[in-house]
This record gives C-alpha cells, structure tokens and sequence, in this order.
C-alpha cells in the first residue's frame, strides 16, 4: 500500500517522450504535468472536473487531469496541448485543430482552450464523421466563458472535414 505523503516514481510517455518524477500518491496528473515536468499547457479551472480545462489524452481517452492521480498514468502514454504542434510536424507549427480554432476565432482569453483542443481531437479521431450536434455533445463537459461556443464547434466542424478528406 502506498503511504500518501512518501515520494513514489512516476514514469510516463508525454508528447511521445519518456518522462519520470518523484512525487506524491495524491499529487493529481494535472499538477504532476504542471509542476514536475513543466508543462503548463494543462490549466486547471475549477479542480473538480466540470470545466475541461485541464483535459489530456491517457492512453488515447480524454480524461480530466485534475481528477486523475499521477501514480494512475504511471505505465502509461498522456498527449497535452503542448504535443499537438509536435504532431503537425515541428514544434513551432500549429496542429491543424489550432489553426482552425486560430483562423475562427475560437478562443478569447485562451483558458478553457486546451481542454478543448484535447477533446476535440479525441472526439475526431474516434469519429470525424461528427455533426455539429455531435460536437457540442462531446464537448458539453468543456466550459467556456468568452466565445458563446458558435466559433468552437465552427472550428471543429472544419477540422473534422479535413480528417474525413485526408482518409478518403
């Protein structure tokens, strides 16, 4: 059993690189992510899972980091926001999906956006067949404070034909 307040070994895959820290057993994902590794892309809102902002990929699935314990990941693959540039390519290149939420205007104060890009990209990936109904459904775990959403689900919309195009 693990003592809750002694240091454990944490080792992952992040963004495709292994990564490893000693932290506690209650230290959650998202501050692991944050405060042991340095990436800060992972925002956390409201600490209880409503509001997507810290939303990451574990192992392929969309998961709230700030209710998901480190020690959890430990074995496993986690992609944040800070990958997906790394996904298109080269670090300082926009993933298709930020282009989109760029060229739309997807994004205001840029908090909840993020957790929105993560859950966007899993929703595609899984199915980029989605309607715009669909979308919203997917992301109605995710909150936004600035947007109205309308540009969210525009930009999404439009990555998700280009998805379909490319595998055509």
């Amino acid at each position: 059993m693990l003592d809750a307040h002694e240091p454990t070994q944490v080792s992952l895959t992040v963004n495709g690189k292994p990564e490893s820290a000693r932290t506690t057993p209650r230290t959650t994902l998202a501050d692991f992510l944050r405060h042991d590794l340095g990436l800060t892309g992972t925002h956390l809102g409201c600490e209880h899972g409503v509001c997507g902002a810290c939303t990451v990929r574990l192992d392929g699935t969309a998961v709230r980091s700030c209710l998901t314990l480190a020690v959890q990941a430990h074995g496993s693959t986690v992609d944040t926001v800070e990958g997906l540039g790394e996904t298109a390519g080269a670090e300082d290149v926009l993933h298709p999906l930020q282009q989109k939420f760029w060229e739309h205007q997807a994004l205001q104060c840029g908090f909840c956006t993020p957790g929105f890009l993560m859950a966007a990209v899993t929703a595609v990936e899984e199915n980029p067949d989605l309607s715009r109904d669909e979308i919203r459904e997917r992301l109605s775990g995710n909150l936004c404070r600035c947007t109205g959403y309308a540009p969210i689900v525009t930009a999404i919309a439009e990555y998700a034909e280009q998805v379909r195009e490319a595998r055509a």
